[in-house]
């Protein structure tokens, strides 16, 4: 019996048809090449382009009641961006819900092989392999690197987290790792206070912009990057590596 990365077991009288995705990473990674599963996902599920499927409110306050009406064959969710008050109602309701936890760039891999092999039942897709390759080579430590994903307050990438482990990989330092919280709240000075190389300002899930985010630091020491290569685990890691390296290398 297929059991989800929290231990829950799933029981499926047959392959699932319809899934409904609660985890935008997840959406995509599904969509890329077993779209037709897809019978719903939330506002926040923005990839692939154009998806054309029923949407179930946000990852934090989903439908649950448009949900069960809907009875789909099994929800996808994550222990991070989805609440486990949902997941119990959906449960409570007679939906199976198979819940997702990745903090690291290996957990994302086996997380996902599973996904597709043991919940999905469908054949890996091609990208997976791919993905993996691109990230097999870890770069040796080289910058001090804080990314802020929050201003007002400012909030930063702490340990345990999927973008710390990424940016881990390619060699980067951060001062705020050992931080007992996953995300703490910090604010300007103590962020300059760590004397980062480099602060990354990524678009989500604060909409950091050229005009919002960099003049808050010296000159030259904040960089703009895409949330979704650092963030998103799915089709979006086959090419994230170059992205985050690019904007590293300024």
């Amino acid at each position: 019996m297929p059991i989800d990365d929290l231990g829950a077991q799933l029981t499926l009288p047959r392959p699932p048809a319809r899934v409904v995705s609660l985890v935008p990473s997840l959406t995509e990674a599904i969509a890329a090449e077993h779209r037709y599963l897809l019978a719903g996902a939330t506002d926040w599920c923005t990839h692939p382009r154009g998806l054309d499927v029923p949407r179930y409110r946000g990852t934090k306050n989903p439908d649950t009641a448009a949900l069960i009406a809907a009875a789909p064959d099994l929800v996808i969710a994550n222990q991070e961006e989805n609440r486990e008050l949902d997941v119990r109602r959906l449960r409570s309701a007679g939906v199976p819900v198979w819940v997702t936890r990745i903090e690291t760039l290996a957990e994302s891999f086996s997380s996902m092989r599973r996904l597709f092999e043991q919940a999905l039942m469908v054949p890996v897709p091609d990208w997976l392999p791919r993905a993996e390759a691109s990230w097999a080579q870890p770069t040796e430590t080289r910058l001090s690197v804080v990314t802020a994903i929050w201003r007002d307050p400012w909030m930063v990438v702490g340990g345990r987290t999927f973008s710390n482990d990424l940016l881990a990989r390619l060699g980067c330092r951060n001062p705020f790792e050992q931080h007992a919280e996953r995300y703490p709240h910090t604010d300007v000075a103590g962020i300059e206070a760590t004397r980062p190389d480099l602060i990354l300002l990524p678009d989500e899930p604060y909409a950091f912009s050229a005009s919002d985010g960099p003049e808050a630091f010296a000159p030259g020491t904040a960089r703009l990057i895409s949330g979704r290569a650092l963030t998103w685990y799915g089709p979006s890691l086959v090419t994230a590596r170059r992205q985050i390296e690019a904007a590293l290398a300024g």
